[in-house]
């Protein structure tokens, strides 16, 4: 399983780590946990985020559990929107992914999960970087940025990253970019929010902001996935007033529990920091995938990604390609996913708790078998 529900599992399935959380869980007195009763779980797991996030120089000093990363990125929004009233847009990156609720399916860059819903956020988007020309793709996502901000002065909120874009196709960027457009923001008094659902404990640190050395630039930061739980940190100049952030369930006891000992395991175990485990993985499954791209040309286009994230362009890049391969991997025994479009990209999100070298190299036999198979 090299999908993982989309990054949710990132110890497999049935793992002792994960089994003896759920024994704690239940052994405790509390099913779920929220606004009237938290355990001490919730205070140990925000305290671990915090004091994680804050390793490099980061001013994230608070922490609010939800159960879904579009709940956390809905808080994140609530935040930013209170701290810069009365502004009352967003600027996102085009094909980035946000989440489906009224609000997030704006800031989603798919006009399908907006049909028949209600226009909510108005959202200004810019252009992502662009590996085969950095600083053009850099220079363009600039000019646009300080466009819209002039196009709407004082209205924006929120500059909304992703710092890897996973969902529109496992697109990774630059330091140098991304903080080119947050120096622009800054200067506009305009927030940065750092949506790392997806990407976090996947990159070289456990956040992705981490990886890109923004610890000093990010306001807001949301997580979810492999962490169970999901969570929203923000700096103490955006800590909201009495009222705005409240929930009757911040998550499951055995969910709290589970977060804190992956965080807890995948640091201690050594997959992060340079040559660490989570880009170990990386470079075998990119020398993978490398390896069959050359012995079967045209089949594979990339690799691309970062970390425990990886994915190709496969033949054409149509989606009927792209679906029809994720299918045959399926049948074959390897669980993968779709992202992008334009070109639609197959994507995997390894399980970096359990994931051990013969597991890539079993995936890269079975994806060999399968392309040779079509080739045939």
């Amino acid at each position: 399983d090299f999908i993982t529900g989309i990054g949710v599992h990132g110890y497999g399935h049935s793992h002792p780590l994960i089994i003896e959380a759920g024994i704690k869980a239940a052994l405790s007195d509390t099913v779920m946990q929220g606004n009237l009763q938290q355990n001490g779980d919730s205070y140990e797991f925000s305290r671990l985020l915090i004091d994680t996030a804050r390793q490099h120089g980061s001013d994230l000093a608070h922490c609010i559990l939800s159960t879904s990363g579009a709940m956390a990125n809905e808080n994140s929004l609530k935040i930013a929107f209170q701290k810069h009233h009365p502004a009352n847009r967003v600027i996102a990156f085009s094909h980035c992914f946000a989440g489906r609720s009224l609000a997030l399916c704006h800031i989603t860059d798919k006009p399908g999960y907006r049909d028949g819903m209600p226009d909510t956020i108005p959202v200004d988007f810019i252009p992502f970087f662009n590996a085969d020309d950095p600083e053009k793709s850099t220079r363009i996502a600039v000019d646009h940025l300080k466009y819209v901000i002039k196009r709407h002065p004082g209205k924006h909120a929120a500059l909304w990253i992703e710092l890897i874009q996973g969902e529109g196709g496992s697109y990774p960027s630059s330091t140098d970019f991304f903080r080119a457009l947050i120096d622009v923001a800054k200067e506009n008094n305009i927030a940065v929010i750092a949506d790392e659902v997806q990407t976090f404990c996947r990159t070289s640190q456990p956040f992705a902001f981490q990886h890109f050395e923004l610890d000093k630039q990010v306001d807001i930061v949301t997580i979810g996935k492999i962490s169970q739980v999901c969570a929203t940190l923000f700096t103490p100049a955006y800590n909201p007033r009495p009222g705005l952030i409240s929930q009757t369930f911040t998550g499951s006891s055995f969910a709290i529990i589970a977060g804190h000992a992956i965080l807890s395991d995948l640091i201690a175990r050594g997959n992060f920091g340079a040559g660490g485990r989570n880009e170990q993985i990386h470079a075998r499954f990119v020398a993978g995938l490398e390896a069959i791209a050359h012995r079967y040309p045209g089949s594979i286009h990339g690799p691309f990604g970062l970390g425990g994230m990886v994915g190709f362009t496969p033949f054409d890049g149509s989606e009927s390609a792209a679906k029809e391969l994720v299918w045959d991997l399926y049948h074959a025994g390897l669980l993968c996913f779709m992202a992008g479009g334009g070109p639609a990209r197959v994507r995997f999100l390894v399980p970096l708790g359990c994931t051990e070298d013969h597991h890539i190299d079993s995936a890269c036999r079975i994806l060999e078998q399968v392309i040779a198979k079509r080739k045939s």
